[in-house]
């Protein structure tokens, strides 16, 4: 099969010409027809012809294909977190670890970045065949993760949904949701979020949870309740029959959750629950 010279990917090529500003590459089988200049500062010492380079390649200032041995921090179809190094009236430019800065467009800013922000993107190839960033990273993220059940894990948002909850990156790489029913605060994009993997699912992506196991949860909420109870003065016009969304604004907890820590007050007598709510003994 005929070998290409792949932008936005680190590759193998061949040395097929030296010059007096840089070494010309090409495919190893050749077939590439337009060759690919690594610059002279950057070509290894003792380099000859027909030598083999790990290289990436990207488009310099003039949108000519140009070779280096460079490490960026993102390659096609991967996601990593870049530093906005400035902003200009075509869109943001990101530091990626390579000379030219990455193009973020503001068509693919989901909010309006500023500079130094570190924003989670993605690396694709615009209709004129130019490295641009996106901040739409879905498809993109991997199900692949080391994590199991329980594990306590890092990320940070990249979406909300009012339908499903709150999409998270975890590690700023794998695919994870914090569920409608989790959230019980107000999220915005990039914030950084700790929780608990509630389920693997088989695909490999990850639902998350906030809360901690139920018996370690049930007596921090507990105890939560019985701070609130204090701090009104004995009682809260809470009970079985409250609204889940008044329980949820009120103790940032689920209705189950709360009759769980209730129950646990009132095995500890520390409450009676009657028709007006919560009253501390």
């Amino acid at each position: 099969m005929k070998q290409k010279i792949k932008l936005g990917k680190t590759q193998e090529l061949a040395v097929v010409k030296k010059t007096g500003f840089g070494v010309y590459l090409n495919t190893i089988d050749g077939e590439e027809s337009e060759k690919i200049l690594l610059p002279k500062a950057q070509v290894p010492e003792g380099t000859e012809l027909k030598d083999i380079l790990s290289v990436f390649v990207y488009k310099d200032s003039e949108d000519r294909p140009i070779a280096t041995m460079l490490e960026p921090e993102l390659e096609i179809g991967g996601t990593a977190r870049l530093y906005v190094k400035e902003v200009t009236p075509i869109g943001a430019f990101l530091e990626w670890g390579i000379p030219k800065d990455l193009l973020l467009p503001f068509k693919e800013q989901l909010y309006e970045v500023k500079e130094g922000d570190a924003v989670l993107v993605t690396l694709y190839l615009d209709k004129s065949e130019r490295l641009c960033a996106s901040m739409k990273v879905y498809e993109h993220l991997r199900c692949d993760s080391p994590y199991n059940k329980d594990d306590e894990v890092s990320g940070r948002v990249y979406e909300i949904s009012e339908n499903f909850g709150v999409f998270i990156a975890v590690d700023d790489k794998y695919s994870a949701l914090l569920p409608k029913k989790e959230v019980f605060e107000k999220y915005h994009i990039n914030q950084p979020v700790y929780a608990r993997v509630a389920q693997v699912l088989e695909d490999g992506r990850l639902t998350l949870s906030v809360k901690k196991k139920i018996p370690e949860q049930m007596n921090e909420d507990a105890e939560l309740i019985l701070n609130c109870l204090k701090n009104a003065g004995g009682f809260l016009p809470f009970n079985d029959k409250s609204a889940p969304d008044a329980i949820k604004g009120r103790f940032h907890m689920s209705k189950n959750a709360f009759k769980r820590a209730t129950g646990n007050l009132l095995k500890k007598h520390l409450i009676t629950i009657e028709n007006d709510g919560i009253h501390l003994l």
